[in-house]
């Protein structure tokens, strides 16, 4: 499915390969047979048929409107809209994000590891060959929302599943800020993400980490694996050093010289958000030491019983 949709140029062909990829998903999503797993299925399917069809829609306008069916051909500002908001639901782009941590929360580490690398992939290629016909407007208040909601909601959570595809929609902000000025940004953004991404769900599967309470244990399990997991939440945060860093440089320098500072300061503003829940995750997972999830000692307190007052006789 996704090489048909990556290697095509015709509409018809593009929308087979995401119904084939939709299609093979759906029964590894409700393997585990799990009330959670089968109504996490159900959710991708209809959010994924909808997209689906409202990108057939989208390209019959285009081609009733020019005439062809030719991928780079999408010319008309009507299709253009239609078609950016049906990939947006394909990826879980804000405001169409809500299914994505529902659906990574009923399944398996390893499904939802898939479900947040490759089947990313033929929708954002769909958004690379069109992205000289596409709004500015609409994909910059998408990418900025993405990376604000990415960061806030991400702060909230404790399950690792949903931390995860918070941060996944916070990555998609910043491929959907870069992709309209320079595409193969977008691109070198995506495989980064993928690789330190496929590494942090094969860790966290390994030491079968789903909390943050199972994560305060896990490095008992695996101590060298569990130093990996920390450099590589760190390189999902953006740390200099390291190479999750690369990509959020470019893109900035890249805004920059493209006169969109204030566009630039906003979304490196709000990954100081990110960088908080991934720190925890980070701190949780090496420098704490269970039952207590912060490193000073707990004071002990005598309770000193409430003495009764007893009222004189008279």
């Amino acid at each position: 499915g996704t090489t048909i949709t990556t290697t095509s140029n015709h509409w018809m062909m593009a929308w087979t390969g995401l119904e084939i990829n939709t299609l093979a998903i759906i029964p590894l999503i409700s393997k585990s047979h799990h009330p959670r797993a089968i109504e996490a299925a159900i959710k991708y399917f209809l959010v994924q048929a909808a997209a689906s069809a409202l990108l057939l829609f989208s390209s019959m306008i285009n081609a009733w409107l020019s005439g062809q069916w030719d991928i780079a051909q999408m010319t008309h500002p009507a299709p253009c809209l239609l078609m950016t908001t049906a990939i947006a639901m394909k990826l879980g782009l804000v405001p169409f994000h809500f299914w994505f941590p529902e659906v990574l929360q009923g399944t398996s580490l390893i499904t939802a590891l898939l479900l947040s690398t490759l089947m990313k992939l033929p929708p954002l290629t769909l958004l690379l060959l069109t992205s000289h016909s596409l709004n500015p407007t609409l994909l910059t208040i998408m990418a900025v929302s993405s990376t604000a909601l990415g960061g806030w909601m991400g702060l909230n959570q404790t399950q690792t599943r949903k931390i995860l595809a918070f941060s996944s929609i916070s990555h998609l902000g910043w491929m959907a800020a870069i992709l309209l000025y320079y595409p193969k940004l977008t691109l070198l953004t995506f495989y980064l993400y993928t690789m330190m991404t496929t590494t942090v769900f094969l860790a966290l599967n390994t030491t079968k980490t789903l909390n943050l309470k199972t994560m305060m244990i896990a490095w008992t399990k695996a101590p060298m694996l569990n130093t990996t997991l920390m450099l590589a939440l760190l390189s999902l945060a953006g740390l200099p050093p390291l190479t999750g860093f690369l990509p959020k440089w470019l893109i900035l320098q890249e805004l920059t010289s493209q006169e969109l500072t204030p566009l630039a300061t906003t979304i490196a503003m709000l990954s100081l958000l990110g960088l908080f829940f991934y720190l925890r995750l980070a701190y949780h997972s090496t420098i704490t030491l269970p039952p207590n999830s912060t490193t000073h000692m707990n004071q002990w307190h005598t309770n000193n019983p409430a003495s009764t007052i007893i009222a004189p006789l008279t």
